[in-house]
């Protein structure tokens, strides 16, 4: 089969590697139907994480079919189409039974296209599959479906109810991109008073206007002044960080009012200075987070409803075979308007980027 392959910084390839098989009674196998490329997996490729081993196939999102099972597994069998979930879980170590999926020690947590080959294939190994597949209802199409792998469960899990967004609030969501935007459709499940949009691409922007915010700014010109003269000088009640950088870090610790909430989602390269000698007299909370997953089965209700605007963020899609291109088109989003990138699913041509 083919699959994604991570061999150092810099360097990948859509190359031959061997079929997974089953390799513990807990195990699925899944022929991928529909993957999507993460900002992660780009930070893999810089090198950000270097947990990654080359000859890695990369990717932790999917949508497909299963079709062999371990002897173990119990909630799914051939023929079903799941949800591969981007966090494994085991459901036996302290942290899976409090429902922090991502922390789990037993063999599961961010596993996929990290520490095992992952999902940018033709075929996945998927452990724990129990708990770590979801099915689907035939009311969600693939491409849609793809979106709850990761980031509506990780812009939820850990911005919004992180950030304990409740109504009323004015929350401020620092970058724009997929999670950004998935941060900022959950946010409104809460009916704040107002939702700011922070980001230095204009077509972020424009998607985030069409998601319905009630402001935007430039990242450039001093967004602090605006959510400062919304809030009579207060600063926002919640502010997300989405991006993984510290200059997007430190703007929202500047903006966020005393008693506020910043919730970090961004993946972080470098460090980020913390400004002890401000916040410390603010009662400022600060919550960091890798995604657990637990609210995916209550997302994917919502999706299939037609509360949940993944269509919107889907902004182009391709063949699997044509998985370096769509890395390339996602990799310079400022140039090529890209939000979210789908690889197979219902559709198999190109769809061009919504114009700013």
């Amino acid at each position: 089969m083919k699959g994604y392959v991570f061999h150092g910084p810099g360097q990948s390839a859509w190359e031959d590697v061997p079929d997974p098989g089953i390799k513990e009674a807990t195990d699925a196998i899944v022929r991928v139907d529909a993957v999507t490329i993460c900002g992660t997996d780009l930070h893999i490729l810089k090198g950000d994480v270097p947990e990654v081993r080359p000859g890695t196939v990369l990717g932790h999102e999917a949508v497909g079919e299963i079709v062999d099972v371990g002897g173990d597994v119990r909630t799914v069998r051939p023929g079903d189409r799941v949800l591969v979930s981007c966090i494994t879980a085991c459901g036996r170590c302290r942290y899976c039974r409090e429902s922090m999926y991502g922390q789990c020690r037993g063999g599961g947590g961010w596993i996929l296209g990290h520490l095992i080959d992952g999902t940018q294939a033709e075929y996945a190994r998927v452990p724990y599959a129990d708990l770590s597949v979801h099915p689907l209802p035939n009311a969600l199409d693939s491409r849609d479906a793809v979106l709850l792998a990761d980031i509506f469960p990780t812009a939820y899990e850990v911005g919004v109810l992180n950030g304990h967004v409740r109504p009323g609030d004015t929350v401020a969501v620092v970058g724009a991109g997929p999670i950004g935007l998935a941060a900022i459709a959950t946010a409104k499940l809460f009916a704040p008073e107002r939702i700011v949009a922070v980001d230095l691409v204009a077509a972020r922007l424009e998607a985030a206007r069409q998601l319905g915010v009630d402001a935007v700014a430039d990242a450039r010109e001093a967004p602090e002044q605006l959510i400062e003269d919304l809030t009579d000088g207060l600063g926002a009640d919640v502010a997300v960080e989405a991006v993984g950088v510290p200059e997007t870090f430190e703007t929202c610790t500047r903006m966020v009012r005393p008693g506020g909430h910043v919730a970090n989602v961004g993946v972080h390269g470098r460090p980020a200075t913390l400004h002890l000698e401000d916040l410390w007299i603010k009662n400022v909370t600060i919550t960091t987070g890798l995604v657990d997953t637990y609210s995916t089965p209550t997302l994917l209700r919502m999706a299939a409803a037609g509360r949940l605007p993944t269509e919107q963020l889907v902004t182009h899609t391709f063949p699997l075979t044509r998985m370096q291109e769509a890395y390339d088109v996602f990799s310079q989003a400022s140039d090529t308007g890209a939000l979210k990138v789908v690889l197979g699913g219902e559709q198999h041509e190109v769809v061009p980027a919504r114009a700013a």
